[in-house]
């Protein structure tokens, strides 16, 4: 994989991702986590997302002492009701899915120093779900277990099961054909419900495709517009982004043409393009970049840009590299309201902690990683 590309192998190889195996009867899951090869053993149940509960305050103890005199009664306001700015608020604020390896190590490592920081920075900001294993009988459950779960809220949720996906690099997986991976994400959209959801359609098909021959991206594109129509004709509120790589990779007119190709000017299929997913490169970059390639896109004035701000809060380390690289820190927090033309969200795609390879096995949750992100 080259430096230039987005390197999804940062956000780890395919059993790195949100997992479940297809074993007909068994439950699954929705969740980032690493997996080993399959087994027999029946899935877990599909988690009820929720937050962890804080710890409960100590009560006061009481004391023997004479009782002090008690203060007037203050008069008590009345609690405010709910307005429709508030259900505004909360309607259109990111979804942070409760099960995650972040969490999971916050919740057992309580007195861990670099806890506070790792929980308030990382683990309490909405994140992408990722959907990363060919399990096509399973697939409807384990989105629909996301999206039902975040209510108001908006998820992210990123299908990742392109055949040929990461030419056979660190992430190679995916369906075993553009059939079967038609059938797979006409599952998927099954799950999506009727609310609002992001969509991150397929990091890195588009952008990274010179492996394929002329005819298979000519198909392979064709599959991911027809992906796109599948999405939003199962849930017109899903707004679904076409990968268009990062700043530093291709040239803006040139990876619009590979959009364009793929569907992405198509209001049927296509609410706009995603750039910089687990990359490093500043935000201002990312939002120059994404207004050059929408320009030359062409399409509907309204298709806009999400950029991945996991990471990119120091900009890009020196000489291209990309495996845990050393001094990186979190970019924006996640937010569908950038203020920035053309711009709808600024979201966390690839899962901050979780390493490239090089400070754990990729796609595992790497605390010295997140502490130097949060920090950073």
């Amino acid at each position: 994989m080259s430096a230039a590309a987005s390197v999804v192998a940062a956000v780890g190889a395919v059993a790195a991702m949100v997992s479940a195996l297809d074993e007909g009867g068994g439950k699954d899951r929705a969740r980032p986590k690493v997996t080993k090869s399959p087994t027999l053993e029946p899935l877990p149940a599909v988690p009820t997302p929720s937050a962890s509960k804080p710890s409960a305050k100590p009560s006061p103890a009481r004391s023997s002492a004479a009782p002090k005199p008690r203060p007037k009664p203050s008069v008590q306001r009345p609690k405010r009701p709910n307005t429709a700015a508030d259900k505004d608020e909360k309607a259109n604020s990111l979804y942070r899915h409760g099960d995650s390896q972040v969490l999971d190590w916050v919740r057992a490592n309580r007195d861990d120093p670099r806890r506070p920081l790792i929980e308030s920075r990382i683990a309490d900001r909405p994140a992408a779900v990722w959907f990363a294993e060919y399990a096509p009988r399973t697939v409807t459950s384990r989105v629909r277990a996301v999206t039902s779960a975040a209510g108001s809220r908006v998820p992210v949720v990123v299908p990742y099961a392109i055949p040929d996906r990461d030419c056979g690099g660190a992430s190679q997986g995916g369906a075993p054909d553009l059939a079967a991976y038609d059938r797979w994400i006409g599952k998927f959209a099954a799950g999506l419900g009727s609310g609002e959801v992001v969509v991150i359609l397929e990091p890195d098909a588009i952008a990274q495709s010179e492996c394929l021959s002329a005819k298979q991206r000519t198909a392979r594109y064709a599959s991911l517009a027809r992906a796109g129509r599948t999405l939003k004709a199962a849930n017109p509120r899903a707004r679904v982004y076409f990968d268009a790589g990062h700043s530093g990779w291709n040239a803006a007119a040139e990876q619009a043409g590979r959009l364009r190709a793929a569907g992405a000017a198509s209001p049927a299929a296509s609410d706009g393009i995603f750039t910089n997913v687990s990359n490093f490169h500043r935000t201002a970059d990312e939002a120059a970049y994404a207004r050059k390639v929408l320009s030359a896109l062409g399409g509907p004035p309204g298709l806009g840009a999400v950029i991945d701000t996991s990471r990119n809060g120091n900009g890009a380390p020196a000489g291209g590299k990309w495996c845990d690289p050393a001094g990186r820190g979190l970019g924006q927090s996640p937010t569908l309201r950038t203020g920035e033309a053309r711009i709808d969200a600024y979201l966390w795609i690839k899962l901050p902690g979780e390493s490239d390879g090089c400070q754990g096995a990729p796609g595992t949750f790497s605390p010295g990683y997140a502490y130097d992100l949060a920090r950073g």
